[in-house]
């Protein structure tokens, strides 16, 4: 690795850092995870992805981005390689490279709905948020009972949008998809406490 290369790796952790912090304290304890691949449908039994910087084989995190990077180049239709490295960026907020990837990836396997959630949860970060509800809509009809996708369109509707009769209609409607979900009750929690201006 030459120095240019760890100079910008620095740069990028820490601007990954600041806009996941600005993120985070924006939507502090609301954000449920991504969907593994192969995961069960249904709400209660989707596992949380892999922690960012976890490497398959215990090696460091730059080292399983250096591997999924070749296999993506020496394979550019290796589905399994360009979601792993999509997920990485995605969790440290590199949000355009994460959009780069889902959407090669979405060129290979176009209805996935735990893909265009994620994809759509980019472009909410960057700004996107028509784009973003087109997403999360799509991969609702989809699979309808992809809760995290319903749940990232009330995260639009009530935070972003502050429209809070659509986001209420939504959360009404997640709320007997997936009842005691925990990650539901704490959405529901934050809408309302936004709602009345606290």
């Amino acid at each position: 690795m030459t120095r240019d290369h760890l100079l910008f790796l620095l740069i990028g952790l820490l601007a990954g850092f600041l806009v996941g912090y600005i993120a985070h304290e924006t939507m502090s304890g609301v954000q449920p995870s991504r969907v593994a691949p192969g995961a069960v449908a249904a709400p209660m039994a989707a596992e949380p992805q892999a922690e960012a910087g976890t490497a398959p084989a215990g090696g460091p995190p730059m080292a399983e981005i250096n591997r999924l990077r070749a296999l993506v180049e020496q394979n550019p239709n290796d589905r399994d390689a360009l979601r792993q490295l999509a997920n990485l960026n995605y969790d440290i907020a590199n949000w355009p490279r994460a959009q780069e990837l889902y959407e090669r990836y979405l060129k290979l396997d176009p209805d996935n709905p735990d893909v265009l959630t994620d994809l759509g949860i980019t472009l909410r970060s960057q700004g996107q948020l028509d784009r973003a509800l087109e997403l999360f809509r799509r991969a609702e009809q989809l699979k309808p009972d992809h809760w995290q996708a319903r749940f990232n369109e009330i995260v639009v509707l009530a935070f972003d949008r502050k429209d809070f009769a659509s986001a209420e209609r939504a959360l009404a409607e997640l709320e007997r998809k997936a009842p005691g979900n925990a990650d539901v009750q704490r959405l529901a929690q934050e809408v309302r406490k936004l709602k009345e201006g606290g």
